[in-house]
């Protein structure tokens, strides 16, 4: 039960070791007096740098040392045998982001508002996060030691922000000269050691789209199988983005370069056996072009980084309506048989049946109905049309009165309109078109290990604005968990 959150830091002195901060009553680690605040240095001799050195060294050993700081100074050694794969029950520090180096024309940090979160404005570029979470990385600042230690222990795969093969296109957009912006020799020993690579292109208008795309594209799909995929992400410009090198994505520029991947798609159908370069969402959307089959996605090996979440989410939302209308279906049989009871009960005395057994089938058929919702549903302009249309197929279906409201974005403004980057004032701007007994916001919006919106509003506080109820939810449990119980 190794685990721990990632939280960026401004600053933060490098200590050697890694702290344990939580040590499971019963287990290995409490054995071996363990303790929150314990520092582990060594293990076998070697050093640790963090919770993936630490998770490296340990695996498959069963003969272990642990040097180990004491919090008041004290350095211990603590040998001991262990069973395979016995758990050690230890919880570790959260792990601080290495920072990037690159001046990225596109870079995200540089559209936030001057009062956002410190947080907002941490650029990483860091190995280990790219792959334990799918952050990428450029690879144009990773050291010898960083590119050792992702072969030496299997940093598979890796996520890796190409954006243009043309080097002379790479460097412009990374803000770096040719020589640093050149990875192919990086690239090259990552593959060469098995390291799976899954590329990134976030396409800027006029800079790296048309034949610099497409030459992108040909060159990446030119090392499958070892680089998987190719995932293609619109820049996303906010109102405090001023730099005039970079255009906004139009909808006309969408449908441009959706005709120009597909031509390359068909290809690499043909060639590869799969779709291997795939458009973000959003291209889809602002082209008004309809989404692509589960079949083009495969496994949907980008959807962290909105390639195929709407699909996914059409083709999961159609599966819970042909549930509920299988239920619905058991539901009005359920009253049929028992309205037919009490008719016969009435006109043939000899048919009568047991009270119990009418209160059986009564019961059945308002359990299966569910409770009736009656409210209203918060998301992104961007997908709240898809959201509208399959909560529009429920409400026929079962009655409901759900609403989805568009909630537009005014803290970052320009371009971004999904539902992660909505902050407090946002949802408060559209309380009056909040209409039913609760709302629900999309949990993305609050962040992960602390109860805050983006633009620092605490969720305590969104609450008490509301006239009614927020639930804070997945979509899917919670209508589960109200038409489906």
């Amino acid at each position: 039960m190794y685990e721990f959150a990632v939280t960026p830091a401004v600053t933060q002195l490098r200590r050697p070791g890694v702290i344990i901060t939580e040590v499971t009553p019963g287990s290995l680690g409490e054995e071996l007096e363990l303790h929150p605040a314990d520092r582990i240095v060594r293990v076998n001799g070697r050093s640790v740098r963090d919770y993936l050195d630490f998770r490296f060294q340990t695996s498959g050993e069963t003969e272990l040392t642990f040097q180990v700081k004491k919090p008041g100074g004290e350095t211990v050694e603590i040998e001991f045998d262990r069973d395979e794969g016995e758990d050690l029950g230890l919880m570790f520090e959260q792990i601080v982001p290495r920072q990037c180096a690159n001046e990225c024309l596109f870079c995200f940090c540089k559209g936030n508002p001057e009062d956002a979160r410190p947080s907002l404005f941490i650029r990483d570029e860091d190995i280990r996060l790219s792959f334990l979470y799918g952050n990428y990385t450029t690879l144009s600042s990773i050291t010898e030691d960083e590119m050792s230690r992702v072969i030496e222990q299997r940093l598979s795969p890796q996520y890796v922000s190409v954006h243009a093969t043309d080097l002379k296109t790479r460097a412009y957009l990374l803000g770096v000269d040719e020589k640093r912006a050149d990875i192919s020799e990086k690239m090259g020993r990552l593959l060469e050691a098995g390291i799976e690579i899954h590329a990134q292109v976030v396409l800027c208008p006029e800079i790296n789209d048309g034949a610099i795309l497409e030459k992108t594209l040909r060159d990446m799909a030119a090392h499958f199988p070892r680089v998987v995929s190719v995932a293609i992400v619109p820049v996303a410009l906010t109102r405090y983005n001023t730099d005039d090198r970079l255009k906004r994505v139009t909808p006309e520029f969408c449908r441009r370069t959706i005709r120009q991947v597909e031509k390359l798609q068909k290809e690499f159908r043909r060639s590869l056996g799969t779709t291997f370069a795939f458009l973000g969402d959003e291209i889809y959307l602002k082209a008004g072009a309809e989404i692509p089959s589960r079949r083009h996605y495969g496994n949907y090996p980008q959807i962290e980084d909105g390639v195929g979440m709407v699909r996914s989410f059409v083709n999961s939302f159609e599966s819970l309506l042909a549930e509920l209308s299988t239920k619905e279906s058991a539901r009005t049989e359920a009253v049929n048989i028992a309205k037919n009871f009490f008719t016969n009960a009435r006109t043939r005395p000899e048919a009568r049946v047991p009270v119990s057994s009418l209160q059986n089938y009564a019961t059945a058929g308002a359990a299966v109905g569910g409770r009736e919702l009656d409210g209203t549903i918060l998301t992104g302009e961007m997908f709240a049309p898809v959201l509208r249309g399959e909560i529009d197929k429920l409400n026929g279906l079962r009655g409901t009165r759900l609403r989805v409201v568009s909630v537009p974005n005014t803290y970052f403004g320009g371009d971004v309109a999904v539902a992660g980057l909505l902050s407090g004032r946002d949802f408060i701007n559209v309380i009056n078109e909040v209409e039913g007994e609760f709302v629900l916001i999309p949990p993305q919006a609050i962040k992960s290990d602390e109860p805050v919106l983006i633009d620092g509003m605490s969720f305590e506080e969104l609450e008490r604005r509301f006239p009614v109820p927020i639930v804070l939810d997945d979509l899917f449990s919670f209508l589960r968990g109200r038409l489906l119980s």
